[in-house]
Order: C-alpha cells, then sequence, then structure tokens
C-alpha cells in the first residue's frame, strides 16, 4: 500500500512540474532537477531494497537515516543554488537602477538645454542668412 502512496504522490508532482513547465511557470533549468528527483524518488519508491543496499555499502544502519542524509544535502544544495541566483539577480538589478537614474539626470540636463534655446523660427535666428 505504501509502494502505491509513494508512486501516486511522486506522479502528482512530476504532473505539477510539467505542468508549470508547460505554462511557463518554471524554468526548465529548474524542472530538470525536480523531474530528476521525481523519478529517483520513484525509484526508490518501486524498489525499496536499492536504499537498503546503498545503505549498507555506505555503513547506514537504518536506510530512512540515508534518505534524510540525501535529503538534507539536495536541500542544502537548491537553498545555496538559489541563494546565488537572488544575488545576481539584485547585482543585476542594482545596475538598472544605476543606468536609469544616469538616464534621468542625461534627460533633464537635455530637456534643460531645450528649454534654454529659443525656438526655431523665432526672430532672433530670422535675421541670420
Amino acid at each position: 500500500m505504501s509502494l502505491l502512496m509513494g508512486s501516486i504522490v511522486v506522479v502528482a508532482i512530476l504532473f505539477f512540474v510539467f505542468e508549470m513547465l508547460r505554462r511557463q511557470k518554471l524554468r526548465e533549468k529548474y524542472a530538470v532537477l525536480w523531474i530528476v528527483i521525481g523519478i529517483g524518488t520513484l525509484l526508490l519508491s518501486a524498489f525499496p531494497s536499492l536504499l537498503e543496499n546503498a545503505s549498507g555499502i555506505l555503513g547506514i544502519q537504518v536506510p530512512a537515516n540515508l534518505l534524510f542524509i540525501m535529503t538534507l544535502i539536495l536541500l542544502v544544495g537548491v537553498c545555496l543554488h538559489l541563494s546565488r541566483e537572488q544575488s545576481q539577480a539584485e547585482d543585476e538589478v542594482r545596475i538598472l537602477c544605476e543606468e536609469v537614474a544616469l538616464l534621468k539626470a542625461e534627460l533633464a540636463e537635455v530637456r534643460e538645454q531645450l528649454r534654454a534655446r529659443p525656438p526655431f523660427g523665432s526672430s532672433s535666428e530670422s535675421g541670420k542668412v
């Protein structure tokens, strides 16, 4: 029964990931990560002996502990990756804000120069030939 429930949950999550990908709510690089995790979870759900064999090879007595360790490592990796992405996005936003501020200052300067210039076709220009 637990095999069936685990498989149903994983298939539902995979369906949700594909649906988000289809609607462009999730970028491909993140979708690949979740699809790999989903397939790995589906394999462990279908073949629990894989986890038992891996824990025996690594010297971990309780297979669930290996699963917790793998999950913890995965979550830390995802957090680090997202932190890096967030830092890059903040840098890009700061640079764009600085560029917009410079463009606004330049635009204000050009507008001021246009206001100071006499209008086209005024008497001061018509006398020059």
